[in-house]
């Protein structure tokens, strides 16, 4: 599961997607009549949803345009401005999603779901300082928000607070013990700590509670392999990959946070030529079939 920044949709976790309404308060555009003003934050409102629309088919090339002219139908909204930033943030541009969030929190500083956002936005620009601030301003408003208690701990773990990072996934956990990523995380700060037989517990109960998911078991696989079992590492970085073959690329465990120690391992594992086997096959068998039209 890509952990890069956990909310991974603005629109869904602010609840955007239907809060935009006309407020009669909020500043009209220059040189619009006074007459004018019930009507342009009626198209605000419209045009957001309709961005909101497209991003739910993550059309983003159409749902940022309409986006944009929300903030400047609706420019004292933070709600518009939220949206506006998120969408931002789904196609990498990061300092304008930023900046747009920011303007998000000036105007509603007590909105713990922007401070969140923010948060966020501030992990995927590596900037983990200002991260875990937001989202800890946003927890003192909010402070059983899953994902935000996952983010935080995200945030710690990348400045290599890991204990502070564990205290947040266990909180985490303990708010939803289905909650399979805050034990996997766990398990990939013991790893790194060198605490190996943790580490691979810790997994073994991530795999139990999500036996879909590729990650829990790949990283058994690795450190499986490192131990030096290598054919039991061997079958589960099959079915690992069976599951998920993104998990065979090393950029792709980077951005879910596999750490230095794992990433290594990982790479004796993955450069193996059963492995690489396997991954041709799983590739070839998924590729879309390709019809020739008879001229």
């Amino acid at each position: 599961m890509p952990k890069r920044h956990f909310w991974i949709s603005l629109l869904v976790t602010l609840g955007l997607a239907t809060a935009v309404q006309p407020a009669r308060g909020q500043a009209q555009l220059p040189h619009a009549p006074d007459l004018d003003r019930q009507q342009l934050e009626e198209l605000g409102s419209s045009v957001l949803q309709e961005a909101d629309r497209w991003a739910r088919f993550q059309q983003y090339d159409r749902a940022i345009p309409r986006a944009e002219l929300g903030v400047e139908l609706l420019p004292s909204n933070p709600q518009a401005w939220g949206i506006l930033g998120s969408l931002y943030l789904q196609v990498d541009r990061v300092d304008d999603g930023i900046a747009a969030l920011q303007t998000a929190r000036s105007l509603d500083p007590e909105n713990a779901l922007v401070r969140f956002a923010l948060g966020s936005a501030y992990f995927q620009a590596e900037d983990y300082a200002e991260a875990i601030r937001e989202l800890q301003a946003g927890l003192e408003r909010q402070p059983q928000e899953l994902g935000a208690l996952f983010d935080l701990g995200n945030a710690y773990y990348m400045r290599g607070e890991f204990e502070e990072a564990i205290e947040q996934y266990e909180i985490a956990f303990e708010q939803n013990n289905s909650f399979w990523p805050a034990i996997n995380n766990m398990g990939l700060i013991r790893y790194e700590m060198g605490e190996i037989d943790e580490a691979v517990e810790l997994w073994e109960n991530s795999r139990t509670i999500a036996p879909r998911e590729a990650e829990p078991q790949l990283a058994i696989a690795v450190a499986r392999y490192a131990q030096g079992d290598r054919e039991q590492a061997i079958s589960l970085a099959e079915a690992a990959l069976e599951l998920d073959v993104r998990y065979a690329e090393i950029d792709f465990l980077e951005m879910n946070l596999w750490g230095d120690r794992l990433i290594t391992a990982a790479r004796d594992l993955l450069s193996t030529p059963q492995i690489q086997e396997i991954v041709t096959s799983v590739r070839d068998e998924r590729q879309p079939l390709s019809i020739e039209m008879a001229p």
